[in-house]
C-alpha cells in the first residue's frame, strides 16, 4: 500500500507491544505539537492496538496522576478527569470504554511555550520556556514564577537557555534541562548541539555539562534517565558525580520519556529537513521512523517499537495511563464534552433540547 492510500496516522508494531499493554490493562499517551494531537494507544486484544487521536492546538507536555491529566496547548493548559460513571453511556460509543476523560478545567497562560509538566505538593509545576523558569499554573495569573537558573539574570519572554525538562522528587522539581547556560535571546542556538546541561532544582548547581540537547530527565526510583535528542542517546547519570554512562542509542531524535517496570517507553520523531533547529544535528542522517520505541531499562536493549507510517512525524511527551485498557478522550474543540455532567459517584449524559423541555439520561 503506497503512503498515499494508508488512513491517518497508520502504524505498525512489534508483536510484543499490543500483548504488553493488553496484560498490564496500560494505554499510552502521546502528543505531538505538529499533527496538534493527543493520541490514546491501547490494545484492542494481545495482538492489535486501537489508537484515539484529540485535537489539541500544539500539543506538548502532559501530567497525569490518579486519573487526571494535563495538557499543555498552544496558548491554554487543559484539565481533564477521567469519570467511569460517564465512559459507559457515552452516547457516540456505549459500552466502549473503561474511563472517559472530560475537559474540567482551562488556563489561560498565553504563548508561554511550555514543556514539561507534574503535579506536586503546591500545585500543578510547569516549565516555561519562553521566560527559563518553572512555573506554577494556577487561576491568579497567568503563571506563577517559583525557580529559574542561576545562569539566567531576568524573567522574560526571551527562551534564553530553552529550558525543557522537569523531573520530580518528593512532590517537587528535583532536576531540569536545558540546551545552553546562556543568558540572552535565544542565546541556546549558538552551540545547541554541546552546551546542554543537567540542574540539580534545590542547589542550583549544574551537576552534567556538555550534553547533546537533553530532554526529559526521569527519576525512577534511584536511577535518572535522561534522553540526549542530538545524538539519540538514553543515559543513566550518577547524582553524585554527574557521570553519566550511554545505555543505548536510538536511530531518532529521541524525547518524551515515561516507565512502567522495567520497561521504558520512549518518544522518537522523525526530524524536518526544512527545519533551522534541527536539520544539521548529528541524529538528522540516521533519522529512521516517528514513534514509540520500549527499552529495558536493567539492560538498555531495545525490545520493541511503534512506527508510524502517516501524518505524525514529531512526539513531545509520552504517558502512561496504568488499570485502564481502553480510556477515551475528550477535547475542547467540540460540544460532544458539554453534554457530560459528572458527580463525585454519578455522572449524566444530557439529551439535546425541545422547545422548553431539557431531558437527562443518567449514568450511574
Amino acid at each position: 500500500m503506497n503512503p498515499s492510500e494508508k488512513p491517518p496516522f497508520h502504524s505498525t508494531y512489534t508483536p510484543n507491544i499490543p500483548e504488553i499493554l493488553w496484560k498490564n490493562q496500560l494505554t499510552l499517551v502521546i502528543t505531538t505539537y505538529q499533527a496538534g494531537k493527543v493520541i490514546f494507544i491501547s490494545a484492542s486484544s494481545e495482538n492489535g492496538l486501537i489508537q484515539l487521536p484529540r485535537d489539541f492546538q500544539k500539543a506538548m507536555g502532559m501530567a497525569y496522576h490518579q486519573g487526571k491529566m494535563a495538557v499543555a496547548t498552544r496558548e491554554e493548559v487543559v484539565v481533564l478527569k477521567s469519570t467511569s460513571a460517564l465512559a459507559k453511556g457515552y452516547p457516540k460509543m456505549p459500552n466502549t470504554y473503561d474511563g472517559l476523560f472530560m475537559p474540567r478545567s482551562l488556563y489561560f497562560t498565553g504563548e508561554v511555550d511550555i514543556h514539561d509538566m507534574a503535579w506536586g505538593n503546591e500545585g500543578l509545576w510547569a516549565v516555561n520556556t519562553r521566560f527559563s523558569c518553572l512555573s506554577l499554573i494556577n487561576d491568579n495569573y497567568s503563571f506563577e514564577p517559583k525557580w529559574k537558573p542561576k545562569f539566567v539574570s531576568d524573567l522574560v519572554p526571551e527562551d534564553r537557555c530553552h529550558l525543557n525538562g522537569m523531573a520530580m522528587k518528593e512532590g517537587r522539581p528535583e532536576y531540569v534541562t536545558a540546551l545552553g547556560t546562556t543568558n540572552k535571546e535565544f542565546g541556546w542556538r549558538e552551540n545547541k548541539t554541546k552546551g546542554g546541561v543537567l540542574v540539580h532544582v534545590p542547589s542550583g548547581e549544574i551537576l552534567t555539562s556538555g550534553l547533546a540537547m537533553p530532554h526529559s530527565p526521569r527519576l525512577e526510583g534511584n536511577k535518572l534517565f535522561v534522553l540526549l535528542s542530538a545524538t539519540g542517546e538514553l543515559i543513566s547519570v550518577d547524582q553524585q558525580s554527574g557521570q553519566y554512562e550511554v545505555m543505548t542509542k536510538i536511530p531518532g531524535f529521541v524525547r518524551g520519556m515515561s516507565r512502567y517496570g522495567n520497561l521504558l517507553f520512549i518518544g522518537l520523531s522523525k526530524m524536518r529537513k526544512s527545519s533551522a533547529t534541527f536539520k544539521d544535528l548529528p541524529i538528522a542522517q540516521e533519522s529512521v521512523f516517528p514513534g514509540v520505541v520500549v527499552v529495558d531499562a536493567n539492560t538498555g536493549n531495545i525490545v520493541g517499537h511503534i512506527k508510524y507510517e502517516t501524518s505524525l512525524e514529531e512526539i513531545y511527551d509520552i504517558k502512561i495511563i496504568a488499570g485502564m485498557q481502553r480510556p477515551g478522550i475528550l477535547g475542547v474543540n467540540t460540544d460532544d464534552h458539554r453534554a457530560g455532567l459528572s458527580l463525585p459517584n454519578q455522572g449524566f449524559w444530557a439529551f439535546p433540547r425541545e422547545k422548553d423541555e431539557t431531558g437527562m439520561a443518567g449514568a450511574n
